[in-house]
């Protein structure tokens, strides 16, 4: 699988040693930045690995700032993406079996490394169920598309 990271200057460090650990299950790994621990903007980050899942250039993107708030926010604003921001490996695997969640968001300053590497794996090793979660991401994909036809009649 390709996976496509992100983070901000507070995520740089954590996302440096997911993306490692990543490799070491035997994913690909799409490195979107930042490259350097200087202070930097989240949303543009977290729209890079936005696009790249949209776009096919990966399968799954994983995004860090902080607390994951600002990040998970941000990539939630690109249409197509749900972005599940998770503090546990049980979160993360709901959020791909019930919400078919493709973009993961961490707080870098909330988890060490072991409870991170615990969440990847567990959103890396689950699938989206369907059956009846099936309708509620239906209903969330409707409520997108009212908020951008909205935005779009604004004058």
């Amino acid at each position: 699988m390709k996976l496509a990271f992100g983070a901000d200057h507070a995520g740089f460090e954590l996302k440096n040693h997911l993306a490692d650990f990543a490799r070491g299950l035997g994913h690909e790994v799409l490195d979107l930045g930042t490259h350097s621990p200087d202070s930097v903007d989240y949303p543009d980050f977290a729209e890079a690995v936005a696009r790249a899942v949209l776009d096919g250039r990966a399968d799954l993107g994983v995004v860090l700032c902080s607390n994951g708030v600002g990040i998970s926010i941000t990539a939630n604003k690109v249409p197509g993406i749900r972005c599940a921001l998770c503090h546990t490996s049980w979160g993360a695997a709901r959020a791909r079996q019930h919400v078919d969640a493709n973009v993961l968001a961490l707080g870098a300053w909330e988890i060490g490394r072991g409870v991170a590497e615990d969440i990847l794996r567990a959103f890396l090793a689950n699938e989206f169920e369907g059956g009846r979660h099936e309708r509620r991401v239906a209903k969330l994909r409707d409520v997108e598309r009212r908020g951008i036809a909205a935005e779009a009649s604004r004058p």
